[in-house]
Parts: C-alpha cells; structure tokens; sequence
C-alpha cells in the first residue's frame, strides 16, 4: 500500500467512525475550560504552535502551570476574568470516536448560552467543585439537560487534589446529587472524581485515588452509547428543497431534499405526502456519494417518489401508519433568550423542521423554579433565561411530534418579527 492509499484508508476510516457531541456545564469557575483543555492535551490533540501560544500567554499571565483554559475561552473578556460567557465549540478524534465539544458559560445570566450549546447535545459533563458540593447551578443545569432530553450525564467532580482527594467528598457528593437527579428524566448519570488542573482520571486513571473503580473520563466518552438515541420507529422527513436540474442528463428528475428527521426509508417504501395526504411509492434515495439502500437519521438525503405530487418545502414524507400529529394549538416549554420579554398576546414568526409560521401567544400556564423544579402559577412573567410552559397558536398546521419521543420535529423557535432575534427555543409537549 503506497502513501495515497494510506491516506485515502484514514480518511474512510475517520469519516465512517461515530460522532459524539457534548456539552460541559456547571458553576462559574467549575473548571469547565480547564477540563477541556486537559481532553485535548492529554489526547495529543493539540497542534504545537497552540500549546507554545497558550504557553507564552500562561507565562505572561504569572500562572504557575499551563492553563489549559485559554484553549477555549478565546474572547478577551473570558481572558481576563478567568470565565466562559460565549459558547465555545471545538473539535478532536480519538481511534474510537469523533467528538464535537461546546463549552458553556456558568454564570446565571448566560443560561441562554447553554441552551444553545446543550440543544444538540448527545450527552453533557456537568462538573461539581468538590469543596462547594452540589449548588443552584448544578441544579439549574441538570434541570435543563433533562428538559433538552440528553440521555446521557456524567457528573465530573472536580479539583479532587483541592481536598486531598478524600473519597468522603466524591461520595457526599454523588448523594447529594442522586437525591436531586431522581426528579429528572435522564436514564443514564454516571459520576467521576476528577482533578482537570492535575489530569486525574480525565484521559489517564488517576493514582491518588486507588478506592475509584471506574472508568476514566475519555474512556466514557468514546465508549457511551448513542445509537439508540434517535427515533429509528416513527418515519419522519422533513423536506428542505426540491432539486430539479433540468439538464438533459437528468431531464425528468424530480427529488426531494432533506435530512431524515426519524425513522428508517427505503427504495419500494409506501409512504404519506403530508399534509396532502397522497400516498405513493419511494423509488430512489440518493446521497452526494451516490444511491443508498436505506435512509436513516441523521443522513441528508434526496428521495425520489413514484408519482408527481405537489411537494414543497416544510411539507413532510411519513408512513401511512405512522403519521406525525397535525395541529395549531401547540403546547409547549419555552426557554426565553431575550432581554425583551415573551408578551401574552403577542405575535412571533416561529421556525419548525423546515416550515417557516407565524403565531399568537394564546396562554402562559406557568413559569418553573429552576432550582426547586416547583411551578410557577401565580408568576406568569417569562423573561431572560426563564423557562415556562405556554400554549400558541400557529398561522398554519404544524406536522409535530412531542419533543420526548422525537427532538427535531418535536422542537421550534419564535423569533421577532421586527428585529428578527431568535427570542425563545420550545420543545412541543
């Protein structure tokens, strides 16, 4: 094999391997930074003219050690105050897995800012300081992992070297939290005592604390299991464009662009044109690389029907058995990420799979206390970073699932009409 064909063979091999995305959380000064600072360099994913960067900033700064932090937090305000405030995205492999990262803000006011990391989120780290123990925001940030329907939390107990990595610290911890997490809807929360300043049990097992029988934090990582996250049942497809060349090589091609939002299509599938209502038949389903058997989330593809239907964009291909719920008096909850506050009454244009609306804030039922996970009844005033439960009514019929059973045609966004802000995220009950 010559060097072309060893390259060509890595880069098969990296683009077929599996993908996890995660987000970090936790209180202000966590470590969150450091945490994914340490990932990247204990997993040589760091190219050197980075770490001679940080390094030199690390020196100028008078830290006694690399501080791994300025990998991630890039803006100068998150420099100087030694906090995250924007999302940070960044990006490695190991043999075993790709891995997309969004590091999240820890202050209250930034709550938006995790929603956002959090929404596409496979699994989410929440890091604990194993001196302050269980806090608000530790609260505040399963709450919302739960509510975006993460299926998988690992609680990273950090700065383990702080309390001479005392295994009576880790474990009150973990009770604290365990208390807390029964109340939540995530079936897989795994705990990990860790020191990101130190490196202990993030990419290596740590040898200060022996009495941990668990794994390390990357090996949690590429190991955890998520195919089982997406909706492989009810046959959803979204479509986002209708591709006609009109080339005399594809003269008569008619196909219907989009990413498989559930389910599983194949060629010879009877399937629903919604809301139409027209059923057909699917003859061909085609990636950039060519046909394929079978479509699945998360694939982009193009499907091709049997018949001519009038199909446009933010209508819907389903199975004739299997059909998303139609309606215009949509319940759901609103996770509010404006200054701007939600108006009862008020008007906004929203966004669902690929259909653009409009609606009208018909009720606001109740705003929930983050921290107690109590409702709200008598306080029905939603602003910055609060999250409520409300009731719209849309323009048009939306073809929706519950955001528990499918989070792409379960989730919308309303947006003002005037500044055309992104004003509230809302999973669809």
């Amino acid at each position: 094999m010559n060097i072309e064909e060893k390259v060509q063979a890595v880069k098969e091999q990296y683009l077929n391997m599996d993908l996890l995305r995660f987000t970090t959380a936790g209180s202000v000064d966590d470590g969150k930074s450091t945490l994914i600072g340490r990932l990247l360099y204990d997993s040589k994913a760091i190219f050197e003219d980075q770490l001679d960067a940080i390094e030199r900033s690390s020196r100028s700064a008078g830290d006694e050690n690399i501080n791994l932090a300025l990998l991630t937090d890039g803006l100068r305000d998150e420099r100087e105050q030694g906090i995250t405030i924007d999302v940070a995205y960044r990006y490695f492999a190991t043999p075993k897995r790709k891995f997309i990262i969004a590091d999240t803000p820890g202050h209250i006011q930034y709550t938006r800012n995790m929603v956002t990391g959090a929404s596409t989120a496979n699994l989410a780290i929440i890091l604990v300081d194993a001196r302050h123990g269980v806090v608000e925001q530790t609260c505040r940030h399963a709450f919302i992992a739960s509510l975006l329907r993460i299926q998988h939390l690992v609680l990273c107990v950090n700065k383990m070297d702080l309390v001479g990595y005392n295994q009576d610290n880790f474990e009150k911890v973990r009770q604290d939290f365990k208390e807390f997490s029964s109340k939540l809807d995530i079936p897989d929360i795994r705990y990990i005592p860790i020191s990101a300043l130190k490196g202990d049990n993030v990419v290596h097992k740590s040898e200060n604390m022996s009495w941990y029988e668990g794994a390390s934090l990357l090996y949690t990582l590429e190991n955890v299991q998520i195919s089982s996250d997406n909706n492989f049942i009810d046959s959803r497809f979204p479509v986002q464009r209708v591709i006609r060349p009109q080339s005399d090589k594809y003269h008569d091609y008619r196909g219907y662009a989009g990413r498989v939002a559930g389910g599983v299509f194949k060629p010879g599938d009877e399937v629903i044109v919604l809301p139409s209502g027209f059923t057909t038949t699917i003859t061909g389903i085609e990636t950039l690389d060519g046909k394929v058997d079978e479509a699945f989330p998360p694939m982009s593809v193009s499907i091709t029907l049997e018949d001519d239907i009038d199909l446009t964009r933010g209508d819907m291909i389903a199975k004739p058995d299997n059909q998303p719920k139609v309606g215009q008096d949509i319940e759901l909850m609103i996770c509010w990420l404006n200054e701007k506050k939600l108006m009862p009454r008020g008007k906004y244009a929203i966004k669902h799979t690929t259909k653009d609306a409009r609606c009208v804030v018909k009720e606001v039922k109740y705003k929930v206390n983050i921290n107690t996970l109590h409702r709200l009844e008598d306080d029905k005033e939603i602003g910055l970073n609060d999250i409520g439960r409300i009731l719209i009514r849309t323009t048009s019929p939306l073809l929706y699932d519950s955001y528990k059973k499918n989070r792409t045609t379960g989730s919308l966004i309303l947006i003002d009409e005037f500044t055309n802000e992104t004003v509230g995220a809302g999973m669809i009950i």
